[in-house]
């Protein structure tokens, strides 16, 4: 007796969709990181995400001799940053002519397989898109590219009238150079704090990749162990993302991004059925999360090396 559906369905939740989590993660530098640092947050619900902020120290506070009166008015200095929802699925479909070609037991599970692999590449696609996105579809989350400004509302807060929330940004350096790259290096660097990793395009890997000695060109393990090409720049690793915005390099400190995803719709998987008017079988897989920074000072980015 052949395979049915609700048995195929079994069957792909249980050995594919747990390989294609996976693999999804693997597949770039900056997700693979965000998982190994916990980065990536099972959320329970709400009508979006909301991040705290300390944005002021107190105002109540000093030194004093004493019996000294001593201030104790209140000042704000927390805030939060609002981060809404955003969904993506991808379809695995089988039409019943595919159905045919592929009869018998290995060949429609081969077959399921290959389509549930098409699938997720598509969906990496989208969360890579995503995460590095400036913000030109609504329907996605918020991206590097909108977090890493100075004049973009992120989190629903404006960087252009609160200044505590803009990044550092470089847009006139167009030749590579380390004292280019020191500089913004330096200006993210606050107290023990300081970039965690940077993500740069191809070319600007390899322009980095020129500029040191053979003797200097170290790299992180841990990194290089996962498959990822990467170089070392004051401790940190250097690393290409092929996602990263033409001409960019991209200085981030992990500690304060957020990759958050609701708890039942994390890759949640759904069964095959039949639509009424097709002669196909589809299952889909859905993802409900959001992105977004809680320091964006703390992040910065070159982005205009083009030589």
């Amino acid at each position: 007796m052949p395979l049915t559906y609700d048995q195929i369905s079994a069957i792909t939740q249980k050995k594919f969709i747990p390989k294609m989590y996976d693999n999804i993660f693997d597949s770039d530098a900056l997700l693979a990181r965000i998982m190994k640092k916990d980065a990536y947050k099972k959320l329970t619900g709400g009508t979006s995400v909301m991040v705290p902020l300390n944005y002021a120290l107190t105002s109540a506070a000093g030194w004093y001799t004493g019996v000294e009166t001593l201030d104790t008015t209140d000042n704000d200095q927390i805030t939060s940053a609002e981060y809404t929802w955003k969904q993506t699925y991808a379809n695995i479909s089988i039409s019943r002519r595919d159905e045919l070609i592929n009869s018998g037991d290995c060949q429609i599970i081969d077959f399921v397989k290959s389509k549930t692999q098409i699938a997720e590449k598509t969906l990496t696609d989208y969360l890579q898109d995503g995460i590095y996105s400036s913000g030109t579809n609504s329907k996605s989350i918020v991206g590097l590219g909108s977090v890493i400004g100075t004049g973009n509302t992120v989190g629903g807060i404006s960087q252009t009238t609160y200044s505590w929330w803009a990044s550092q940004v470089d847009t006139t350096t167009t030749t590579l150079t380390l004292g280019a790259r020191q500089t913004m290096f330096n200006n993210l660097s606050i107290n023990s704090e300081q970039p965690t990793v940077i993500m740069a395009t191809r070319a600007n890997y390899n322009r980095y990749y020129a500029l040191l000695q053979p003797q200097q060109r170290f790299v992180d393990g841990d990194t290089a162990k996962a498959g990822f090409s990467n170089l070392m720049f004051n401790g940190t690793p250097f690393i290409v993302g092929s996602k990263v915005p033409t001409n960019n390099i991209m200085m981030l400190n992990e500690a304060y991004l957020m990759l958050g995803v609701h708890k039942d719709e994390d890759f949640r998987f759904e069964p095959f059925q039949k639509p009424i008017n097709q002669n196909v079988k589809v299952a889909k897989v859905y993802w409900m999360g959001t992105f977004g920074s809680s320091n964006n000072r703390m992040h910065g980015k070159l982005s205009a090396v083009a030589a």
